[in-house]
């Protein structure tokens, strides 16, 4: 029992030094997510639409199909 309160304890003591983001912080970081977010799902959306046309479309008419 003596450990569970040193380690809560010790859990507290570094939770204090932690420096927390402010709301504009949050914000701001969170949009850029989503727009990277949003920026890769286009690009793998992109590279799907060429894959496509590419493996489905041109490889089968090179071969007469």
């Amino acid at each position: 029992m003596q450990r569970l309160v040193a380690f809560y304890n010790d859990v507290m003591a570094e939770m204090r030094k932690v420096t927390w983001p402010d709301i504009p912080q949050v914000r701001q970081l969170s949009i850029g997510v989503i727009i990277l977010s949003l920026f890769i799902g286009g690009l793998i959306a992109l590279m799907d639409v060429i894959l496509q046309q590419v493996l489905v479309r041109w490889i089968p008419s090179l071969f007469g199909g």
